[in-house]
């Protein structure tokens, strides 16, 4: 029988990762949890360290970091607790799992990536920021050790089983889908309110991500990223509105040849193929009869109607430090929108004045992003107030 493969879940808590922590269950055979790291939440990073008895365990923020040591240590015994700022990828560089999946959302889970890369794990990567605003700092750590990335992202994950290692000379389009999101239907989207934003009617995601897709602003990261992961240029990439979110991502060679990737809307399978590719394990989600594929929708994207998604492109276009400025922006934003400070419409107007007011720099460090983003996010502050 083989031996388990170490597991480390950073975003633990998150929606990806307890759905990761499902796969970890369903696979005990083949994965072993032995390191967890949460941001915030305290009680039930408590509560999966009394489950999977993990050596290693990490909190980002906690009011009382003694007292949440404490309750760390003593759930589990002997364990490493790391606490505050950075501790993911404290822990993501010293827990030694050949496996890291990444589900820590925003900008902070960069460094986490970079940790696990530096010491060769392979890295699940949910965490789109990653190669949003650090693909140069990726790409230099990837060439220096011996780690390697998977994407999670539903659609980077059909990706990559279209592409099937393919040359970039050889695709025509890379097509990455969008369900279009709760606001499709809208009749005026720029007054939508959070709890129409956050009614997702395909995907169970957290608030953050699910306004952004919303606002199509996660499916213009998700072009830049596949921009990253793949090596494609602008021009072999697009994104299509597809209701049913049934099609993942399609890929047309320059032969003419089209193949489509498709499954049930359920993150567990793009988890599950990070951990296991290029094998397959077991039924990750019930398959798709093929008449789920008859008269499936799609349509192309409206400029005018996401100026969010088309801010993230124009971002990416730009290069250097203006995703890393744009994304700090988007994350202050909706937090605003869902504090109830600004209304929708004023979002992509938020990201706009940011791009506008930035000077892209090539990327350099980790500490040059850091102060890109604290730029970004205090200049996304004034816009909000203004």
């Amino acid at each position: 029988m083989t031996t388990p493969r170490e597991l480390a879940v950073l975003g633990s808590t998150g929606s990806i990762g307890e759905q990761a922590l499902d796969v970890a269950a369903r696979e005990s055979g083949r994965v072993r949890v032995v390191a967890l790291a949460a941001g915030r939440s305290l009680d039930r990073l408590c509560e999966q360290a009394a489950r999977w008895r993990p050596g290693h365990l990490a909190l980002e923020e906690a009011p009382d970091p003694a007292a949440a040591r404490a309750r760390l240590a003593a759930a589990v015994p002997g364990a490493d607790v790391e606490v505050g700022p950075g501790a993911a990828a404290r822990l993501a560089a010293r827990c030694g799992a050949p496996l890291v999946l990444n589900g820590i959302v925003g900008a902070a889970g960069l460094a986490a990536s970079l940790a696990a890369l530096e010491r060769g794990a392979r890295l699940a990567l949910a965490n789109k920021e990653t190669l949003v605003i650090g693909a140069p700092l990726v790409a230099a750590a990837l060439g220096r050790a011996r780690g390697s990335l998977v994407p999670v992202d539903s659609e980077h994950s059909a990706a990559l089983q279209c592409l099937q290692g393919r040359p970039p000379a050889e695709v025509h389009r890379l097509t990455l889908t969008a369900s279009g999101g709760p606001l499709r239907g809208h009749a005026d989207w720029r007054r939508a309110t959070a709890a129409e934003v956050l009614a997702h009617p395909v995907w169970a995601m957290g608030p953050r991500i699910t306004t952004d897709s919303a606002t199509l602003f996660n499916k213009g990261l998700e072009i830049l990223e596949a921009r990253a992961l793949f090596s494609l240029e602008w021009e072999q990439l697009e994104a299509v509105i597809h209701p049913a979110a049934v099609l993942h991502a399609i890929v047309t060679f320059r032969d003419g040849s089209l193949v489509a990737q498709a499954a049930h809307a359920d993150m567990r399978l793009p988890i599950q193929l990070a951990l296991s590719w290029p094998e397959r394990w077991g039924e990750a989600v019930p398959p798709l009869a093929a008449t789920a594929l008859a008269g499936l929708e799609l349509s192309p994207v409206d400029p005018a109607r996401h100026p969010a998604y088309v801010c993230a492109l124009a971002a990416g276009r730009a290069g250097g430090t203006a995703p890393c400025a744009v994304n700090a922006a988007d994350e202050v934003a909706v937090q605003a929108f869902l504090d109830g400070a600004i209304a929708l419409g004023r979002l992509p107007e938020v990201l706009e004045r940011v791009l506008e007011r930035h000077d892209p720099q090539r990327v350099e460090s980790l500490e040059q992003l850091r102060a890109v983003d604290a730029w970004a996010r205090a200049e996304a502050r004034r816009a909000v107030a203004a």
